[in-house]
C-alpha cells in the first residue's frame, strides 16, 4: 500500500512538473520577441482624424515596427459637423474644409480605450493612452475625467492633447470660447495632479499673423496657469508655436527664461508637427538657436510626431526624418533624451501614479 502510494506521489509530481514546463513554455512562446532598440519615442499621435476616422491600432503597430518603441496615444476630441445646409454632399473631413462648426466629441476616450484594450499585454506596453474627449470650459470637465479612469482602469497615462487657444479652431467649435483663465481648466490641472495624469496642452504662445514686435498674446496667461499648477507634469505642445502662429521674436528666450525658473520645473515642452519642424529647420540660425536651447536644458524636450492617421512608416516618420538637421547639432545626451529618454522617464512615473489611484479609488 505504501509503494504504492509512493509510485502515485511520484506520477503525480511528474505530470506536475510537465504542466508547469508546459504552461511556462505556452506563455513563452506567446510572447512577442524582444523590441530591437528603437530610435525615438512618439508624445504626440493621433489614431484618429476630425471625423473620427483612423488607422486600425495593429495596423499602426505594423507602422511603428522596430524604429518606434512607445507612444502617447490618442484621438481628436472635436468632431467637424457634416451640415447638409452648409456644404451639401461635399462631406467636409478637415476643419479648414468647411465653414461649419467642430464639437466636443466624448466617445473618442471609450474608442481609444477599447482600441487600447484589443492588444496583447506585450503590445500594450508600447503604448500610452490620453484621455481627451471633454470640454475644457465645463466645470464637470474633470469629473469626466475621472469616470472614463474608472470606467477603464489600467488604460490612461495622460490626459490631451487638448487645445485652448489654437489658431482657426478656437472660434469654430460650438459654445463657450475656452480661456486659459477659466477656473474648469484650473479644475481639470488640480485633479490631474491629485491623479498624476500627465497634461498634453496645445495653447498658441500668439494670436495668427500677430504683428511684428508685438506682445504675445497668450504667454503670460500660459505662464500663469502652469504656475497655478506646480504639482501636475504639464507638457506644452509645439513650444506654443502653431501653423500661422510663428515664433515670436526671442521665442527661444522666453522658453529659456521659464526652464530656467525653478516655478516651471514641471513644464516640458514637445516639439511636434511638420508645422513647428518648418520653422526650427528653416536656416543653420533657426537649428543653432533651437539646439543650443535643448543641449542646455536636454530634460525639458520631448519629440512627437502629431501625425493623424498614418497609412504607412514613411508618412509617420516624416516629420522625424525633417528635423535631420536639429538631430545632427544636438549632444549625445540631449538626442538621447529628447527622442526616448525624456518620455520614459515621465509615462513611466504617470503609469506607477495612475495605476495607485486607480487602487483606490476603482471599485
Amino acid at each position: 500500500m505504501k509503494n504504492a502510494a509512493n509510485r502515485w506521489c511520484g506520477r503525480v509530481s511528474v505530470i506536475g512538473t510537465v504542466l508547469v514546463l508546459s504552461l511556462w513554455c505556452s506563455f513563452a512562446i506567446a510572447q512577442s520577441p524582444p523590441l530591437e532598440q528603437p530610435e525615438i519615442n512618439d508624445v504626440h499621435f493621433h489614431l484618429t482624424n476630425y471625423i473620427q476616422q483612423g488607422t486600425d491600432i495593429h495596423d499602426f503597430l505594423k507602422i511603428m515596427g522596430d524604429k518606434v518603441g512607445r507612444v502617447a496615444i490618442f484621438g481628436i476630441p472635436l468632431q467637424q459637423q457634416w451640415s447638409y445646409r452648409v456644404d451639401g454632399n461635399r462631406a467636409p473631413a478637415y476643419y479648414l474644409n468647411t465653414d461649419a462648426p467642430l464639437y466636443y466629441y466624448s466617445f473618442v476616450d471609450a474608442s481609444i480605450a477599447m482600441a487600447y484594450k484589443s492588444l496583447t499585454h506585450d503590445e500594450q506596453a508600447r503604448f500610452d493612452p490620453m484621455i481627451t474627449g471633454f470640454n475644457p470650459t465645463d466645470m464637470y470637465a474633470a469629473d469626466h475625467i475621472r469616470r472614463v479612469l474608472q470606467t477603464f482602469p489600467g488604460v490612461f497615462s495622460g490626459i490631451g492633447e487638448f487645445s485652448i487657444h489654437k489658431e482657426f479652431v478656437s472660434a469654430k467649435i460650438a459654445g463657450e470660447v475656452a480661456s486659459l483663465q477659466d477656473p474648469a481648466l484650473d479644475r481639470i490641472l488640480d485633479f490631474a495632479g491629485e491623479v498624476g495624469l500627465v497634461v498634453l496642452i496645445h495653447n498658441d504662445i500668439d494670436v495668427p499673423f500677430a504683428k511684428e514686435g508685438s506682445e504675445p498674446a497668450y504667454l503670460e496667461q500660459a505662464k500663469a496657469l502652469f504656475k497655478r499648477h506646480p504639482k501636475t507634469t504639464i507638457i506644452w505642445a509645439h513650444t506654443g508655436m502653431g501653423r500661422v502662429v510663428r515664433p515670436i521674436r526671442n521665442h527661444a528666450a522666453n522658453i529659456a527664461e521659464m526652464l530656467a525658473d525653478p516655478a516651471f520645473s514641471h513644464v516640458n515642452f514637445d516639439i511636434s508637427w511638420d508645422q513647428v519642424a518648418k520653422y526650427i529647420v528653416a536656416s543653420p540660425d533657426s537649428v543653432r538657436i533651437t539646439a543650443d536651447l535643448i543641449n542646455r536644458y536636454p530634460d525639458r524636450f520631448l519629440f512627437g510626431t502629431d501625425e493623424v492617421a498614418p497609412s504607412d512608416q514613411q508618412n509617420y516618420l516624416r516629420v522625424y526624418n525633417q528635423y535631420a538637421s536639429l538631430w545632427a547639432a544636438l549632444s549625445n545626451e540631449a538626442r538621447e533624451n529628447v527622442r526616448k529618454g525624456n518620455y520614459n522617464r515621465i509615462f513611466d512615473s504617470a503609469r506607477q501614479k495612475v495605476r495607485a489611484w486607480e487602487k483606490v479609488n476603482v471599485r
